[in-house]
């Protein structure tokens, strides 16, 4: 079976993506170095420690697995500590992502799916988002992002570096065999915060923002099924290994919730009462973020089948009733 290099595959989402990598036929390699991610979660292929940074590394792993592709999840991910500590995301997902293309293009290893946000877009209120939107990123995490996306052009002008560029909106859910989940030390997403206060595990769930320009104030998302979201990063590899060159596709559904909404329909599935408090808004947080493309439905032929919110909440509460990596 041929090697894909996973980097943050510890981690939520990468987690998933070894998944669906080992179902197609796949052997998904690990490098991640557990900073956010889990080392239980490495279930579906080897396990590589090791930093994005360190390019001595690197050069050993590729050398050890000569992978075929790289799926390129591993990221810091959190709008407000970008914001505060923006320098960190300079660091790690810029410099790091380019010692991983350098390292990449010295070991011939030539196709790369990239984990970019619908963040890169920033706060564009009645603006229909496709893959031609301006990019107008408000905060430290979405400018990283679109730093390497330019990167990625440039590596394809000067290397034949071939590029499959993913930017998602809201992911939710979990596995529903199980076997992987979310879980997140601080937590920061909404629908697990929400599962942890339903559960008792925190006293409120705190809504950050009630004045926004929305039909109940809070804001709007796009929320996609995390197995959805892993199996259209498994059609970007096989667009890239059909020599279809580089290309970028926004992941949303094109419906939008606002926080209120998801709270309702929470309560809802789990049949329990959400408790929740008012707070401020938080820096860097946009009023609407909704997809408007229709892409890779039409071109990769990705089709959706679990990305209907009370589908995503139940799923999700499944896996934390069942609990966590760590405990």
């Amino acid at each position: 079976m041929t090697n894909i290099l996973v980097t943050g595959g510890a981690g939520y989402i990468g987690s998933h993506a070894c998944k669906a990598l080992r179902a197609a036929g796949y052997i998904p390699v690990t490098y991640d170095n557990l900073s956010t991610g889990w080392e239980d979660a490495v279930k579906f292929g080897p396990f590589e420690k090791g930093d994005l940074t360190d390019r001595a590394r690197l050069d050993q792993v590729f050398a050890a697995y000569q992978p075929v592709a790289i799926m390129h999840f591993a990221a810091l991910s959190q709008v407000g500590e970008s914001m505060r500590e923006p320098g960190l995301y300079w660091h790690n997902n810029v410099a790091g992502s380019l010692t991983l293309l350098q390292a990449a293009v010295q070991a011939g290893c030539k196709d790369i799916v990239f984990s970019s946000t619908c963040a890169t877009y920033g706060d564009q209120d009645n603006v229909v988002l496709n893959e031609d939107s301006k990019q107008y990123p408000i905060n430290a995490y979405g400018a990283s992002k679109r730093a390497i996306e330019d990167m990625l052009r440039d590596f394809e002008v000067a290397y034949g570096l071939n590029h499959v560029v993913f930017r998602y909106f809201n992911v939710a859910g979990a596995d529903p065999d199980g076997e992987v989940g979310e879980f997140h030390q601080p937590e920061t997403h909404l629908i697990p915060l929400m599962l942890d206060a339903i559960d008792g595990k925190r006293d409120a769930l705190t809504i950050f923002g009630t004045d926004y320009d929305t039909p109940d104030g809070t804001c709007i998302r796009d929320y996609v099924h995390v197995m959805d979201l892993v199996d259209a990063h498994v059609l970007g590899v096989k667009w890239l290994e059909e020599g279809k060159g580089s290309r970028v596709f926004n992941l949303g559904t094109g419906s939008g919730f606002s926080v209120r909404e998801v709270i309702d329909h929470s309560g809802a599935v789990t049949n329990r009462d959400v408790p929740v408090v008012e707070g401020p808004r938080r820096p860097g947080d946009c009023t609407k973020l909704v997809s408007g493309s229709t892409r890779a439905k039409a071109e990769l032929g990705w089709c959706p089948k679990r990305s209907h919110l009370d589908q995503m909440i139940a799923d999700a509460w499944r896996w934390h009733q069942a609990g966590h990596y760590n405990k």
